[in-house]
């Protein structure tokens, strides 16, 4: 009897390894159009950059985000914990956003997006830093992101005099221009209502990539930083993400512009109306028409100019189409 004891307990203490454990799962989707998903061990980029820790009370806390993103380029942040989360900041160029956090499949998530601007963006090594607190107690991560430079291709354009050149009497106006949209850029407020893919404001072709490096008229200006759509005069132009109306003016080289506030520190903006049909305090809906395309401004001839600002930089709005959430983790 005691050998056949024996025996059991050599089996089990030999093949207790064997069984499986279960471990949260790294990937998850947040809302409609947050794919839920997960790194594969053989993705070493991936692997690399994203990393779990566990505080001493035990909480498992994930954080992904990539290791290399390209000038201009929109990326994600995403940090996931198995126990409630106090708060979370994301500390990224100078800049802070608190993103809110929703729970799916009882882990408590916070997503931010981030990116540089083609116009200033520098090349190298910056820090990334996301601090969450978890009754009361601050864990804090830092990544290193490598900002690489991206080849846009050149544009050259002869344009009337008027067009490149403001006359003295508009200055006063472009600088008014330019502080009421710093201010609506400036925006970080506490509720995400953005997801990803975000919706195309028209269905017309691409006329314009962003990151173009203009030259008019001979003279280099500053690259392009929106996508530039056909579309005919009073054609709809939809809501990119629900959100806040929190700008619609009459600039001297936009025109007739709206922009949206989705929470954040995002901001959609749509150029050269024909009309808005929105006003500031709006609420409006992903797909919602927000104004008509035209030639408001300095524009040439119907089209919709279209540009999101991350935390008041001006990224590539392309893969914000494109991608699913966990596409820009990577």
């Amino acid at each position: 009897m005691k050998r056949f004891l024996l025996l059991i307990f050599l089996v089990t203490a030999l093949t207790l390894p064997m069984v499986p454990v279960s471990v949260p799962a790294q990937g998850f989707g947040l809302e409609e159009g947050d794919d839920v998903g997960f790194v594969l061990p053989g993705d070493a980029e991936a692997a690399e950059a994203e990393a779990a820790i566990k505080p001493s009370s035990g909480t498992a806390l994930v954080l992904a985000a990539p290791s290399r993103v390209g000038e201009g380029q929109p990326f994600l942040v995403r940090l996931t914990s198995d126990q409630p989360l106090d708060s979370v900041s994301v500390h990224w160029l100078g800049k802070e956003v608190i993103p809110s956090i929703s729970v799916w499949n009882n882990r408590h998530v916070a997503l931010a997006m981030l990116g540089t601007d083609v116009l200033n963006a520098k090349m190298g090594k910056d820090e990334l830093t996301v601090i969450a607190s978890i009754d009361g107690k601050e864990n804090t991560f830092r990544r290193t992101v490598q900002i690489t430079s991206v080849d846009y291709p050149k544009q050259e354009l002869t344009l009337p005099k008027k067009m490149v050149t403001p006359p003295t009497e508009v200055y006063d106006r472009i600088k008014a221009d330019r502080a009421e949209v710093a201010k609506a850029l400036a925006l970080v407020t506490p509720q995400r209502n953005w997801h990803l893919p975000f919706e195309r404001p028209v269905t017309g072709k691409v006329t314009s990539l962003y990151g173009l490096r203009r030259i008019l008229n001979g003279k280099p200006k500053n690259p392009h930083r929106g996508l530039d759509f056909r579309s005919p005069m009073g054609n709809p132009v939809k809501c990119t993400a629900d959100g806040t109306v929190v700008l619609v003016g009459d600039h001297y080289y936009a025109g007739n512009s709206v922009y949206v506030d989705h929470g954040n520190g995002v901001v959609s903006m749509y150029f050269h109306l024909s009309k808005p049909i929105v006003k500031v305090g709006d609420k409006v809906q992903r797909g919602q028409a927000v104004g008509l395309s035209g030639m408001s401004g300095r524009a040439t001839g119907p089209h919709l100019h279209f540009s999101v600002a991350v935390l008041g930089k001006l990224v590539d709005p392309e893969p914000l189409f494109k991608n699913s959430a966990d596409a820009l983790l990577k």
